[in-house]
């Protein structure tokens, strides 16, 4: 290891070791800098090499202006990736995929592997099919193997034949949280260099890092490989906001209260494509579990980032973790030396300046499906009803267009009848939101009750978000134990779950006594897993699902995640709030939204009404359990051998050598189809001409509604694949599981129920008009991209604002592209999905500032044109391209922001690039 042009090679002796590390007070300017960026300056610093990290991209860093608009490129390689099954499995196919490809074009093979470490947690594979009883847990783990056997197959395959990956096997945790918990370094010692630790992963919630101190975002699977195999990350030197924190949480507030509070400041703020750095006072105040829920939920507010410096809070939460005291001493001592320790009395220059003052965050819940839209728990009541009233109303409005319309019966939307089915039942309330039609209902164990709006189908204790804060855990449980003392269970309607984010959490909750009480109210441990927050909620009894879909029913989900869009929690249920884990309790007791739950009863106990401040812990009694119950030797006994798995994990019969054994029939995993008849150089670039629009969407258009990851619905194009492959409709398990099959997730792409394409008056679902026959009839997406392509036809999408929001789902631009769509024109992107788009060789398009779809008259009937694109052959990037529409004329912004991005594109995507990179050298 060699100094660079800076000089800034030196050591650092931490006890008896001495460590290699790249000084920041050699480069002038570094001081001021914000803790991500000094970050990212030691990472250019140590990856100098003349080429693609040059000592100018360095200067540019260092003399960071920091109200200027991002405008420099820099090239930043995270020192590991890591990955969670939903979106890994298709990042093994795809290496896999490009082992034969290198081989077809000469190369070899073995040369594609990872050079940095990647891990995969498999935790987005488990449903919950059983639910509040003791087996619960051992049933659904059972049938998650069984659904899953070939795609854990090829990831053990994977992890004997590629270096440097490794995979935690299922039921161990979740990808974040073991993340946190075990795989973070916070300071990497590798070949004697010691230098930060930063993670990239497939994960759009693996900022969660970022409350221990370590820089890193979710990325698309596409560029996740693309850095597993060396190659670095373009991006612009951001807008870093600084976000002050002062003064305390109040009693009764949680770190959901908080994070809900932080969304929609930030998001009515507007920080998407930049960096978040929490400093103050206030910061001190945080215990790390409630910076890992606010970094968590970063995609949430639509930063890049939301990271918090390292302190002594962040050691002490190494020590707990049971990391081992070398390392943390590493930790102190590079973080001081390198001027990464927090000081909050020091203020660093920001972009752009926030603050919040801890002690006015009131308790909250968000919904019925934006994260960003926090409703103070006083407010709830009022809130839902005025929103249910709204849903009713939308909902006779379709009725009304469907008794017009002349839909074929397969296709017209999902409209309930009375018993004779002649004309739609239109279940609703008295005007003001108060339901007033309920409908009753029998179990199949003979328990009777009325089902109405607003009835709470869902109560989920979910996702690394809140399940790896002990302070809501334990509260959560705590609660459980007042409410069972009074009395109390959940309403029968409600289906309870309990699917924390490690082991370390039961072992938590086992040791202070509290799971029996969670048990008995129906919280029993489900899984370690995403579960419900993903969509993996499972079904619901067959009578309540009838009840609602037969009726119109707006029943609810309250789950403790970090995401409620609509048509993602269960296609069940059309309204979903995000709550922190005691009040998910607290809703399953009530069985209702239509309560003021922080004054009315919200059940009868046994010796009366029972209110909320009667079961809801202190604090203190909180705090106390947490410092007794949780200790070292649980993180460390639980990640003693985290790779090791269970007795089924190892009983996995798995393929041997460099290349998979493909299997033809397998409805799993596929050979990719991305590098069919690829070049050793790439075809020019060329406009696009003769295109149809294949939707036509409004705005916040999330990932899920482009690429659904819940259950695959009978009579579907991807339905109707599986069933013709001879997989009964019982085994169709979620799109998510079968993201390592192309032919289903193609079928898949804009197939979310909920998705409202404009080319159609009153349709949910994936469906569209059809231009390739007489009268534009309505079809399935996929059918008609299959026309289109028949004909030659290129496609295109028109969208409104925040195009992509959500997760970083790969397979959201991957179904794009497969379906033939070459371009996106929209009025603005998230950042991950717009960077997805270019990694498959998608151009996506912007309106001007001011103008739409709709202030330019596009109705999606038209044939496009757009030229100006074959300006990329010459080496630049064009700012905008001509697009003829019919008659219409408009110019629309290139949304290529790198000359890095740039070269994807030439190249049809980021995969062939590195490939045909890899073969040059």
């Amino acid at each position: 290891m060699s100094a660079n042009s800076f000089g800034s090679l030196d050591k650092l002796q931490v006890g008896d070791k001495s460590y290699d590390i790249y000084r920041l007070d050699a480069v002038e300017g570094a001081a001021r800098l914000p803790y991500s960026l000094k970050v990212l300056l030691e990472n250019l610093l140590r990856t100098e090499d003349g080429a693609n990290v040059t000592a100018e991209h360095i200067r540019a860093l260092a003399q960071w202006d920091a109200k200027a608009k991002p405008s420099k490129e820099i090239q930043f390689t995270p020192a590991r990736v890591i990955m969670q099954d939903f979106t890994g499995v298709p990042c093994v196919v795809d290496l896999a995929t490009m082992r034969e490809a290198v081989r077809d074009l000469g190369g070899d093979p073995t040369r594609i592997n990872p050079l940095a470490p990647a891990e995969m947690v498999i935790d987005h594979s488990v449903i919950v099919d059983y639910f509040g009883s003791p087996d619960a847990f051992e049933r659904n783990v059972q049938r998650e193997y069984e659904r899953n056997k070939e795609r854990y197959q090829f990831l053990r395959w994977g992890q004997t034949a590629f270096d440097e990956f490794k995979v935690v096997p299922p039921g161990t945790g979740i990808v974040h949280q073991v993340n946190i918990e075990h795989l973070a370094r916070v300071v990497f010692d590798r070949n004697g260099v010691a230098y930060p630790d930063t993670c990239v992963g497939t994960d759009s919630h693996t900022t969660m890092e970022n409350g221990i101190g370590v820089l890193g975002w979710g990325v698309g699977g596409i560029e996740a490989e693309a850095a597993m195999l060396g190659q670095p990350i373009s991006m612009l030197i951001p807008r870093v906001v600084g976000f002050k924190l002062t003064g305390e949480l109040p009693a009764g507030t949680t770190a959901t209260d908080l994070v809900l509070t932080i969304t929609e400041m930030l998001r009515e703020h507007g920080v998407v494509g930049k960096f978040v750095e929490f400093y103050g006072e206030g910061v001190h105040a945080l215990p790390l579990a409630n910076r890992a829920t606010i970094g968590n939920m970063s995609p949430e507010f639509g930063s890049t980032c939301a990271i918090f410096p390292i302190d002594d809070e962040t050691l002490k939460y190494l020590r707990l973790t049971g990391r081992d005291e070398e390392q943390i001493a590493l930790v102190e001592a590079y973080a001081k030396e390198q001027g990464l320790w927090l000081d909050p009395s020091v203020e660093p220059d920001f972009s752009e300046y926030m603050e919040l003052d801890l002690a006015t965050v009131v308790p909250s819940l968000a919904g019925p499906k934006r994260p960003q839209d926090r409703i103070s728990l006083a407010d709830a009541k009022p809130t839902w009803r005025r929103d249910v009233q709204n849903y009713v109303e939308s909902i006779q409005g379709a009725a009304d267009e469907a008794s017009s319309e002349s839909f074929p019966a397969s296709d017209a939307p999902a409209i309930s009848h009375d018993s004779n089915g002649d004309k739609p039942r239109r279940h609703g309330t008295d005007g003001s939101g108060r339901p007033n039609n309920p409908v009753p209902v029998t179990l199949e164990d003979g328990t009777e009750f009325e089902l109405d709006h607003g009835h709470v189908a869902v109560a989920a204790i979910t996702s690394c978000t809140n399940t790896s804060n002990p302070y809501v855990m334990i509260g959560a449980a705590l609660l459980a134990k007042n409410a069972v003392e009074k009395g109390l269970t959940r309403k029968p309607w409600v289906k309870t779950s309990l699917a924390p984010g490690s082991q370390v959490v039961t072992d938590y909750l086992e040791r202070a006594g509290l799971t029996p009480y969670l048990d008995k109210i129906g919280f029993n441990l489900v899984g370690y897993g995403c579960t419900t927050c993903i969509g993996n909620t499972g079904p619901l009894q067959p009578e309540i699902s009838k009840a609602v879909n037969d009726n119109d029913l707006a029943v609810t989900a309250v789950l403790s995640g970090n995401r409620n869009f609509e048509g993602r929690i269960s296609p069940d249920v059309k309204m979903n709030y995000l709550a922190s884990p005691p009040l998910v309790i607290a809703y399953a007791l009530a069985g209702t939204m239509d309560i003021d739950i922080l004054n009315d009863p919200i059940a009868e106990g046994a010796d009366g009404p029972v209110r909320l401040a009667d079961i809801w812990p202190a604090p203190e009694e909180v705090a106390s359990i947490v410092e007794s119950s949780i200790g070292q030797e649980m993180f460390t006994e639980s990640y003693a051998d985290v790779f090791k798995g269970d007795d089924r994990w190892r009983g996995l019969d798995i393929p041997t050598g460099d290349l998979f054994e493909w299997d033809e029939q397998s409805t799993y995993v596929r050979k990719a189809p991305y590098f069919d008849g690829m070049g050793a150089e790439p075809e020019p670039v060329a406009d696009i001409h003769g295109a149809r629009v294949l939707a036509k969407l409004g705005d916040s258009v999330t990932t899920d509604h482009i690429s659904p990851a819940g259950s695959i619905k009978a009579g579907t194009p991807a339905a109707q694949y599986l069933q013709d492959h001879g997989v009964a409709v019982k085994d169709f398990n979620s799109y998510g599981s079968r993201r390592g099959n192309h032919e289903v997730m193609i079928r898949g792409t804009f197939a979310n129920i909920r998705l409202r394409n404009q080319l159609l008056d009153g349709v949910e679902g994936g469906y569209t008009r059809d231009f390739t026959e007489d009268g534009a009839p309505q079809a399935f997406i996929y059918d008609a991209a299959q026309n289109y392509a028949s004909q030659g036809t290129p496609l295109v999408v028109i969208a409104g604002k925040e195009y992509g929001s959500g997760s970083s789902r790969d397979w959201a631009a991957k179904g794009t592209a497969l379906l033939g769509v070459r371009a996106v024109i929209a009025q603005s992107y998230e950042r991950i999905h717009r960077s997805n788009l270019i990694g498959l060789g998608v151009l996506p398009l912007q309106f001007r500032e001011g103008e739409s779809a709709e202030s330019l008259g596009l109705t999606g009937t038209e044939t496009f044109d757009i030229t100006g694109v074959t300006a990329l052959n010459e080496g630049g990037i064009p700012e905008e391209v001509t697009v003829k529409a019919d008659g219409k004329e408009f110019s629309a912004v290139v949304r290529i922001d790198t000359p890095g991005e740039a070269d994807y594109y030439r190249n049809g995507g980021i995969l062939q690039y590195v490939l045909r990179n890899l073969l040059r050298k």
